[in-house]
């Protein structure tokens, strides 16, 4: 499979466009606006500027990824828009609908739709197709940094898994900012790391434990994806000597 990531939950990523606006302390030292902005100048961060939208040839990747799935009968988790939002306001609506028809058509690949505006999703998706569910190979997920977000986008989260029965709802506490609490509204899959890169900001061990323990509690799987910090090796993987990269499980397609 092309387009393998390094990022630990996942496969492959897709970018159906680059471009966004900081919206949260998560994004406060966003390697996406680094790289493309600051270093490759593809495009401009920012509210009122322009997102752009990559190449036809680029989008027809997920379908290549498809098909290798229906193969082997493997289901790959697909990160959709690491240099973007999916359900950012500045983007043009129809590349919205473009992308859930790319995504119905792949029904063999697990699309990860992670944001920091989760609050948009209800009301874009009902803009596309009225109160339909999502495509059944679609999982959302929510950016919680710190306790505030995690209190203001938790309901949220439950509320969408409630009304457009995503295939299983994610939370991307990465950056970990501070302690989080949790209760029963939390994801189903809990996703934990430490930011890293020149101005990671630290994460105290103690935190991702508390996750860890607190997930176990509530039935949620648990993933650490690394320690974080400004090393190369991102701080490591193990959470006191063992590595988490548990997933949910999802259903196998038939091979072909």
């Amino acid at each position: 499979m092309g387009d393998v990531t390094k990022i630990e939950w996942a496969d492959a990523t897709f970018n159906p466009w680059i471009g966004c606006t900081e919206v949260s302390p998560a994004c406060d030292n966003c390697y996406a606006r680094g790289m493309m902005d600051e270093r490759y100048r593809r495009v401009t961060w920012g509210p009122g500027e322009d997102r752009v939208r990559t190449s036809k040839r680029n989008w027809a990747k997920p379908r290549k990824w498809n098909r290798e799935a229906a193969i082997t009968g493997m289901r790959p988790f697909v990160f959709c828009a690491s240099l973007a939002d999916v359900f950012d306001n500045e983007v043009d609506p129809a590349w919205r609908y473009d992308l859930m028809q790319l995504i119905e058509t792949t029904p063999n690949l697990v699309w990860l739709l992670l944001t920091k505006r989760i609050g948009n999703v209800i009301r874009m998706t009902d803009a596309m197709h009225g109160h339909r569910p999502l495509p059944c190979n679609v999982a959302i997920g929510a950016t919680m940094a710190n306790q505030f977000e995690y209190d203001r986008d938790r309901r949220k989260l439950a509320e969408l898994k409630q009304q457009r029965g995503p295939l299983f709802t994610f939370g991307s506490f990465e950056p970990l900012l501070g302690l989080i609490l949790m209760d029963n509204s939390a994801p189903d899959w809990i996703i934990v790391g430490g930011e890293s890169g020149k101005s990671a900001r630290p994460m105290n061990l103690d935190w991702a434990r508390s996750m860890r323990d607190q997930s176990h509690r509530l039935g949620r799987i648990f993933n650490f994806k690394q320690v974080g910090g400004r090393g190369a090796d991102k701080g490591g993987h193990e959470l006191d000597g063992r590595t988490h990269f548990d997933r949910p499980a999802v259903p196998m397609l038939a091979t072909q």
